[in-house]
């Protein structure tokens, strides 16, 4: 369903009469300490309380991982939920009544709402049915395969809730509609009837099956994948899309497995839903299977959520077709890849084997030696260039060279670019230790010309224009100044008029570009929050959704532990220290600056610029010595910024 804009009158009211004390309690043991609770985070694994809820605030916050937010924050961070779902659970569970920004939909909502629940109903009872009808003498075939040749427990049969679908061409269409009293409609809608093309009538979608529920993120049915017991094709059958169900955004089993890929912090793809039971049966728990169609981007982002390093093992079959699966998921997944957002590895099972096949034979233990030792993404696409290659043959050899080169150019880090290049000069020397420096000069030399051929103005998609970065020391003192300086300005409104008057009339801006966005971000909202803390916090924590990766580095300015705390008690003294050392980092970068330009003029033919370089950088150079002089007798109590 796709959910209509909600009024700002709806998230602002549900944000209110969300008591987060209240729906943090459900999820976690809140203990009072003072003015707020304490409680052991649910984000991350601690032994003593980090995690802090301010009823005051209405915020959370771990001083251990630095999750913090809302009641709204909380429930989406912990179920990985949409923003929409998350409002509308809260809105009915504290009677907010529902507005849209286009009230003409107000009314549609409340049906497709309704919809939904209804969808979920009758897939719910169709979960039990074939659950039933897999204990009954039909279902014996199908109980007697998934005991014998799947050689599962009847504790896995029970946790993945498989079923049968009987043999006959209405016999769940009965059920539903002339026995529980479904619609028609709605049983058609859930994917799990078809009408007939002639004479009338319905047909069940799955006859003479296995079934395997499909569930969501929370676990409820959504879908069913059923295998045939008989010569039947296709082999695997999926339900149709539905309102609930899209396949390129739904991963088999995740319900199951996010807590482990959580707490591993690493997921496992497989192809199959008997790879993926199999693997949880024997306790490698955080693997999930790809609905037997290509790995999508959706599918991978929607993973990636429950790991924090992101971490990532594609176990699809070593034939020719699971390859072919890996290299369209490394296309989708390239981008995130070179980027370093995702740590991605391919395992291909020796002799051609899936995941169940595999454990079948071996141990467990067999199979996270294989995962701990699978080459990473890279490493298997170099692997791949070679396989049935004869280097030895000169038009092999070349062929091979333009991939590797094609390869080694869309690497945009330097280390990792250096390592490859040394890498595929081992190889293409094939054992002659003395031609490798050789060979990794050739493909440096190739790598430059295919970088100088690039047409001017263009930019590869996976690379962006280096940023000039300031010396380390120079940095951190940026880092911690600035941040004092926004801490201040958030908890402290009573010196928020100084701060700006003080940047305006030194001509000041924050340089890192977290705090830029954040001042920008206030400068924004600064007419009709400024006047109030909590406002401002409030609705700067509302840009969550906008700007994710932005808040996430800026996010622990909006909380204080004791030592920020102890930071901002002397408010004006810490402004102006801030203030002395962005000012007298600006003053380093603009003598270097000077400096440069004054080494690069010509003397002879340009005299009077040269000097006036020269007057510049003296000027930046002695203000910024003076500065420190400053800092050195008024602010050395505070310590280093």
């Amino acid at each position: 369903m796709q959910i209509p804009r909600l009024h700002p009158d709806t998230i602002e009211q549900v944000k209110q009469k969300a008591d987060i004390v209240d729906v943090i309690s459900d999820r976690v043991v809140l203990r009072k300490r003072g003015k707020d609770f304490v409680g052991l985070c649910p984000f991350h694994e601690e032994k003593s309380p980090s995690f802090t809820v301010s009823p005051n605030k209405q915020m959370y916050y771990c001083f251990g991982c630095q999750a913090g937010g809302n009641a709204i924050d909380f429930l989406m961070q912990l179920g990985k939920l949409p923003f929409s779902d998350v409002v509308l659970e809260l809105a009915k569970r504290y009677a907010v009544p529902v507005q849209t920004l286009e009230p003409e939909h107000r009314q549609e909502l409340q049906r497709q709402i309704t919809l939904r629940a209804q969808l979920y109903e009758i897939l719910a009872v169709t979960a039990a049915f074939y659950q039933h009808a897999l204990r009954s003498a039909q279902g014996q075939q199908a109980l007697e395969y998934l005991k014998s040749q799947r050689q599962l427990s009847e504790e896995t049969i029970q946790q993945f809730q498989l079923g049968y679908a009987p043999a006959g061409w209405e016999t769940l269409y009965r059920y539903l509609v002339e026995q529980k009293g479904f619609s028609v409609h709605l049983v058609e809608e859930a994917g799990l009837i078809k009408p007939r093309k002639e004479g009338g009538g319905y047909y069940d979608v799955f006859r003479d099956r296995l079934i395997i529920p499909i569930c969501d993120i929370q676990g409820r049915a959504i879908a069913f994948g059923g295998r045939t017991l008989t010569n039947d094709q296709p082999k695997y059958l999926n339900s149709p899309e539905t309102q609930l169900f899209n396949k390129g955004k739904t991963l088999f089993a995740l319900d199951k497995a996010k807590d482990a890929i959580a707490k591993q912090d690493r997921g496992i793809v497989v192809e199959g839903y008997f790879d993926a039971i199999a693997l949880h049966a024997a306790g490698i728990t955080n693997a999930v299977a790809s609905l037997g169609t290509a790995l999508s981007i959706d599918q991978i982002r929607l993973l990636l959520r429950y790991s924090e390093s992101k971490q990532l093992v594609l176990n699809f079959d070593a034939d020719k077709a699971g390859t072919s699966a890996s290299q369209r998921a490394i296309g989708e997944i390239a981008d995130l890849a070179y980027r370093g957002e995702v740590q991605l590895r391919i395992l291909n099972i020796p002799d051609g084997k899936d995941a169940d096949e595999f454990l079948k034979t071996y141990s467990p233990e067999e199979y996270h030696h294989l995962l701990t030792t699978a080459p990473l993404w890279l490493d298997w696409q170099i692997q791949q260039m070679l396989v049935n290659k004869n280097l030895k043959q000169a038009d092999i050899y070349q062929q091979v060279v333009q991939q590797m080169v094609k390869l080694l150019n869309n690497i945009g880090n330097p280390d990792t670019r250096s390592h490859y290049i040394n890498s595929c000069a081992e190889i293409l020397s094939q054992g002659d230790a003395r031609r490798v420096s050789l060979v990794a000069e050739n493909l440096m030399a190739q790598l430059k010309r295919t970088h100088r051929s690039r047409p001017l103005g263009i930019v590869s998609r996976r690379s962006s224009p280096p940023e000039s970065i300031p010396a380390s020391s120079e940095s951190e003192k940026l880092e911690k100044a600035e941040a004092l300086l926004l801490r201040l300005y958030l908890h402290c409104p009573e010196c928020r008029q100084a701060i700006a008057d003080i940047l305006e009339e030194r001509d000041l801006q924050f340089s890192l570009s977290h705090h830029r966005f954040l001042w920008r971000q206030i400068l924004h909202l600064q007419e009709t929050a400024a006047e109030l803390e909590l406002d401002l916090i409030s609705k700067l924590q509302d840009k969550k959704l906008e700007f994710k990766q932005e808040m996430a580095q800026i996010s622990h300015l909006f909380h204080l532990d004791e030592k920020s705390q102890r930071d901002i008690s002397r408010t004006f003294k810490q402004m102006q220290a801030a203030v002395n050392r962005i000012e007298q980092v600006m003053c380093e970068k603009l003598s270097r600056h000077f400096l440069d330009l004054w080494k690069k003029t010509n003397l002879s033919s340009d005299p009077e610029r040269k000097q006036q370089y020269y007057k510049e950088f003296t000027e930046a150079k002695q203000r910024s010595m003076d500065l420190e002089r400053e800092y050195q007798v008024k602010f050395s109590d505070l310590g280093e910024i």
